[in-house]
Formats: C-alpha cells, structure tokens, sequence
C-alpha cells in the first residue's frame, strides 16, 4: 500500500533543505556537487565504507568523476547511514538494483513527507518497469521524479547542462527545476515523468546502436538510431507518455548529446559490440556498468509484450546476447520498413444547417 501523504517544500530557504544522493557513481557524485552549489544541505551516499572513506580523503571521486574537486560542505556517508533528515532523495545507482534500493528506503528511515527523485535512465528488471512507476506504486506519485536530459556528469558540474525535472506534482517539479537553476544549470519543468524516463531510455538504446554500427556508415547509424528511437516513442505513447518528452531536451537533446560523445558508455559499448566484444564482458572493458546493454532487452521483452513492433530493438537485443552477428544486425538496420506515421485525425466541425447558411447569406458572409 502506497504512503500518499503529501511532501511539503515551504521550507524558508534552499539553505535549510538537505538533501541525499544515494550512489556515487559519475552521475550521482555530478548530482551531489550541484546540490551544494545551490545551498542544499546535501550527504553523497556510497555503497561501500572503503569508497566513503577514498572520497573523504581525496575530496575527488578519481574513478568516476576524476579532475572535479569536491565541495567542503558535501558529506559523505554510507548507504546504511540512514535518510531521515533527507527532505530530498536522488536514487543515483543503476536500474538493475534499483527494486531492492526502493525496498529498502523505508527500512533507511525515509521521512513520510521525503520526495524521492530518479536519476536513472533505464528500466528495472525483470518486467522492464519504468523507475517512476515503481515508486509511484510504492509512495504516491506527488512524492516521485525523475531528471532527464542532456547532462555528460563531466560537463555538467564544469559547463552546464539542460535537464528536465518532470514529476507529476507540479510544485515538487518547479522545486527540482529551482534547485538546479539555482546551481547554474538550466532546468526545464515537465509533469510527464513516464515520457522523459522512456526518452531517456530511448536514447540510450539509440545511442548503442548508433556506436553499433557506425564502423558501417552514418547513413547506418543514423537508421538504427532513429528506427529504435521511433520504436519506444510508439511504446511511450501506449504508456500515455507524450510526445513532447521525445522531441525536446530529454529525447532527442540527450540522444545527440550521447550519440557524439567520445566518452559515452553507450556508445563505446556499440562500438565494443561491432568489433565482436561479447556483451557480457563489455562492462568490465569499460570500468563502469552500461545502462543500455541491461535496458535493450528489457525494451524489447516490454514493447512485445505490448504488441508494439520494433524489429530493430529486437534485433540489437540479439546481438548483445550473441544471437544475431553484426553483418545480421546491419542488414536489418538497412532493410526495415517503418510502421508509417499517421496523422491524428482531428474530429471534424460540424457544418452549419440550412436556416444558418441562409441567414449568413443575407448577412453577406458565409458562415464559419
């Protein structure tokens, strides 16, 4: 049974909110430091003491955020420290262990009015459930966000970025947009948080698929990307997201962003595929988990049980698992017809009666 009671966000100043990211990895150590920036009281939760006390004598993550200092007011603790005091909650760890991270936040103390925001961009296993929908189920969905859109941990915390806070209560997605303006970082207000967690998930997809096969020619890459890119946006609208999360900076903003970015685990795990790299040892080539090639079958597994049609997700799928070879994989991407888009139908307006066209007549005008 969900918890419903409503949050609360008239806290007096930024300065007296605090805030705790639970996982370390670049994204939610990048999360963390913004979090400072805008007066937050803000705890970085590690998974291990070992990793809390490396970060605590560097005041640098060196393996994944490596170069960017660590704010002095940052504390950093252990995953079992507990929530209590958080009024604000960022779940920064892979989808894959998201479930059991849920399951425990009451357990850790969660405040019964502590909003709990998502910052993956993947489904979790094994049903491929959108984040956002496992804690709505579990919490309500006026306590439950996600952030979306372009954000490289590295730039962000150095050049900026643009997300997208989206939840659908309205005044905890102003908060969020507010705390990251606040830091420096623009922010945009979305109340469609199935729509952006599925356009990110999109464009992670997307973007493996482009390193997949760019080694075969852009016009390829630019197919694969943008047949699975439609093939989830087609899944998206069944789930009642909205088109609008696709177009704009959570979709197509963060797939360009991945897409041609040289340090982008999505895309070198594609690349790692199309050299012949198994997809179970691709993780550990790049030394750190890659969300695409856990959310790609979990897409596939969701969309068909769905009946939404996506040969070419179904295909990447296979080729992770080793089922489909690279020169299947591209003949697909080449050869596959789209589903043709189809123009909503607008009803029409009713035509004006006779005695209407008559009376507009004598007027000297037709009717409209």
């Amino acid at each position: 049974m969900a918890d419903r009671q409503l949050p609360t966000f008239s806290l007096s100043l930024p300065g007296t909110r605090r805030a705790v990211v639970v996982g370390a990895g670049s994204f939610g150590t990048a999360v963390a430091i913004l979090l400072v920036r805008a007066g937050l009281r803000t705890t970085l939760q590690t998974r291990t003491p070992e990793q809390a006390e490396r970060l605590r004598l560097d005041r640098e993550n060196r393996r994944y955020l490596p170069g960017v200092e660590l704010p002095p007011q940052l504390r950093i603790e252990t995953v079992g420290t507990g929530l209590a005091r958080a009024d604000l909650v960022f779940l920064g760890v892979p989808s894959r262990g998201l479930d059991s991270v849920i399951a425990s936040l009451n357990e850790a103390g969660l405040g019964p009015r502590a909003a709990i925001v998502s910052l993956a961009k993947g489904l979790v296993p094994p049903a491929g459930i959108a984040p956002t929908v496992l804690l709505r189920d579990r919490f309500g969905e006026d306590r439950v966000a996600c952030i979306g859109g372009p954000a490289h941990a590295q730039e962000m915390v150095s050049e900026g970025a643009g997300l997208v806070a989206a939840s659908s209560s309205e005044e905890l997605a102003r908060t969020l947009a507010n705390v990251f303006i606040s830091a420096g970082v623009v922010c945009e207000q979305a109340d469609d948080p199935v729509g952006v967690e599925l356009a990110g998930a999109a464009k992670n997809a997307a973007a493996l698929a482009a390193g997949a096969t760019e080694a075969q020619g852009l016009n390829a890459a630019g197919a694969a990307a943008g047949h699975i890119f439609a093939e989830v946006w087609r899944y998206a609208e069944a789930q009642g997201g909205r088109a609008e999360s696709f177009i704009g900076l959570a979709g197509t903003g963060d797939l360009v962003g991945t897409a041609l970015a040289s340090q982008s685990r999505n895309r070198r795990a594609g690349e790692l595929l199309a050299e012949g790299v198994p997809g179970a040892e691709i993780p550990a080539r790049i030394g750190q988990a890659v969300e695409s090639l856990d959310l790609v079958p979990l897409l596939a597994l969701a969309l068909a049980r769905a009946d939404v049609e996506a040969p070419v997700l179904d295909g990447l799928a296979r080729l992770i698992a080793g089922d489909l070879p690279l020169d299947g994989w591209v003949a697909l991407v080449r050869t596959t017809v789209p589903t043709p888009a189809r123009r909503r139908q607008l009803p029409r307006r009713p035509q004006p009666g006779f005695w209407a066209r008559a009376s507009a007549k004598v007027r000297g005008r037709e009717p409209s």
